[in-house]
């Protein structure tokens, strides 16, 4: 029984309370149809009671039902949340593990590129500092080499200089000491004017003599004096006019000469080596040349040395 149905029933039972009353007022007599009609009345009351108390249960029923039916539709509702909430949780890790993983190989990528960047440089400053110091090295050498050469060239000049004054002084020597001989020869030959032979009275010109003087010299260079080398000195003797005399004084100047040189080079450097010494002592053996005018060349040279370094 519906609801309409139920006001409908109970608007009945009221106006048959209403008929009933009317009718008691109208008929006290009839007391008994009243209350026949009244206990019909209260039956239909109970009726629509009971009718109206099933339709609560059914309603309850029906609360119950939607109350059971909205629970679970909570309750699904709930399973479904935790659900998208688990999902969306396991989707927050998974996304935050894949940014901390792409966030490493960055910071991986990154530090790579700044540790090759600073092997990089660290390789172009080593470079630098390499081309730097071979620079400095080839500048450092060529000075050394240039203060080498100056030192040397300087040596050089002031072993020349103290060579041209020792030379200028033996060749002051050497004039007198042949002007002393020309004029015991110039006297010895008045003495024996009739016995000189022909080419012994003329005497060589300077130009003469000085080419003979070069050939001569040519020839002693290296210390020996072979055969070959005196017939063609002897040829030139004769084609130059020199006459046995002055290839003597000559010879002798020209000796003393080359040893001189030797002398000079063994001490260019300041001092003298053994290998020096011993070339020295050989020269100085195949020219005749006395220990006491060697000891006067060397002291001459050395004192010449000292003098242009001081």
């Amino acid at each position: 029984m519906n609801t309409t149905e139920l006001e409908e029933q109970r608007r009945k039972v009221e106006e048959l309370k209403k008929k009933i009353l009317e009718q008691k007022r109208k008929a006290g007599d009839a007391d008994k149809d009243a209350e026949k009609r009244a206990e019909e009345a209260r039956r239909a009351e109970e009726e629509a009671k009971q009718q109206e108390d099933e339709k609560k249960k059914e309603e309850d029923k029906a609360r119950q039902k939607e109350e059971e039916a909205r629970k679970k539709i909570e309750e699904e509702r709930k399973e479904r949340e935790e659900e998208e909430a688990q999902k969306k949780a396991e989707e927050d890790a998974r996304r935050k593990a894949e940014e901390e993983v792409l966030r490493k190989a960055e910071e991986e990528a990154r530090r790579k590129a700044e540790q090759a960047a600073r092997l990089k440089e660290e390789e172009e400053r080593e470079k630098a500092m390499e081309e730097a110091k071979r620079e400095a090295e080839l500048v450092a050498q060529k000075r050394a080499e240039e203060e080498a050469r100056r030192k040397e060239e300087e040596s050089r000049r002031k072993i020349e200089e103290a060579r041209r004054k020792i030379e200028e002084q033996k060749r002051k020597e050497e004039e007198a000491k042949r002007k002393k001989e020309d004029d015991a020869r110039k006297k010895k030959e008045e003495e024996e004017k009739k016995k000189a032979e022909a080419k012994k009275g003329g005497h060589a010109s300077p130009a003469a003599i000085q080419a003979y003087c070069s050939a001569l010299k040519q020839a002693w260079t290296d210390g020996r004096f072979s055969k070959d080398e005196e017939v063609l000195l002897a040829t030139l003797r004769k084609s130059l006019g020199i006459t046995p005399e002055e290839h003597a004084s000559l010879e002798v100047e020209v000796q003393l000469e080359i040893y001189l040189e030797a002398v000079v080079d063994g001490w260019k450097d300041g001092s003298i080596s053994p290998e020096d010494s011993e070339s020295l002592d050989v020269l100085r053996e195949k020219f005749g040349i006395s220990a006491e005018e060697h000891l006067r060349m060397e002291k001459q040279v050395r004192q010449e040395i000292l003098k242009q370094r001081a």
